[in-house]
């Protein structure tokens, strides 16, 4: 299919960006899996940020925003438009006068987790180890272990990808919520979280984030790609325990399966299509909805054509 968007490189590189066209976009998702986005855009500082969704607005380009592409499931056919990209000042963590942290969305949560201990913070421990960007986090109020993001962020700032304002949410403005925040219903960009951590014994912290990183090493099947946890947990069970009881770990659907090691987990073990991935999500929910009368609800996004 012709990439009608490519007209658009020449004026979106003026702006300072990096640009890829037809850029692959198995290449930026943790499954591994998804065809070409026609435009692959990294922005670095405000005013790129700012230019880029100007031109989308004008010129009715679809936008899509990526954070570490740890938690996507993309089209075996790509996506179309703008894929956008967090880098350069996005990736920047500081420590405020008042004890407080400052991260840009494109930073990684293991590199914000690493900061915490280095200034002997605690509160963010849980989330060491989770594959995602710190924008991402916020996004779906990650969490794991007994914390999520919402037990941490004070405020995140962000752009309104309808007006290209700047703005921000804090408190319970933020609606933070098992896997879901304000940001998840769409229409803005988060560029930067606030973190409130408290004072800790840096011996401690260090031994609480080995301590998960070893139980997540033994228990999730981290040696293949996949995007972590494909359900969310129902109320009253556990989506990894009822695919079990089903008898569905090493269940496959083409280069997709069912982890043996966690059935939590889809595993790409192979070249898997986002269609072999779907449809073993389908097969999953249907067995156990029938099975156990419990209905599954997906976790991973799913985007493109």
């Amino acid at each position: 299919m012709a990439n009608q968007y490519l007209q658009y490189q020449s004026l979106l590189e003026r702006f300072g960006c990096e640009v890829r066209a037809d850029e692959p976009m198995k290449n930026h998702t943790s499954f591994k899996i998804g065809g070409c986005a026609d435009l692959f855009v990294t922005v670095g500082d405000d005013r790129q940020l700012s230019s880029v969704v100007a031109l989308c607005n004008e010129k009715k380009i679809p936008l899509f925003v990526l954070g570490n592409g740890s938690n996507l499931l993309v089209s075996d056919k790509g996506i179309r438009g703008v894929v956008l990209r967090l880098s350069g000042g996005f990736c920047d963590i500081r420590l405020n006068d008042d004890g407080s942290i400052h991260c840009g969305a494109g930073a990684q949560l293991s590199k914000l987790c690493a900061f915490a201990l280095e200034h002997s913070l605690t509160g963010l421990e849980f989330a060491w180890g989770i594959p995602g960007s710190c924008g991402g986090a916020a996004f779906m109020d990650a969490g794991a272990y007994g914390g999520e993001m919402k037990d941490v962020v004070v405020s995140c700032e962000h752009v309104d990808l309808r007006t290209g304002e700047c703005g921000s949410f804090a408190g319970e403005e933020l609606d933070f919520a098992y896997r879901h925040s304000v940001y998840s219903d769409g229409g803005y960009v988060v560029t930067a979280l606030n973190l409130r951590l408290k004072k800790g014994n840096k011996e401690e912290i260090k031994a609480k984030m080995d301590d998960l990183m070893g139980r997540r090493k033994d228990k999730q099947p981290l040696e293949y790609p996949s995007a972590g946890s494909v359900f969310k947990r129902p109320v009253g069970y556990f989506a990894g325990g009822l695919i079990e009881q089903c008898g569905l770990k090493g269940a496959q659907v083409g280069g997709a399966m069912v982890s043996p090691k966690h059935a939590g987990f889809i595993v790409n073990v192979g070249c898997a299509t986002c269609e072999d991935v779907l449809g073993l999500i389908a097969s999953i929910q249907k067995t156990v909805r029938e099975e156990t009368g419990v209905e599954l609800e997906c976790e991973v996004r799913k985007t493109g054509e």
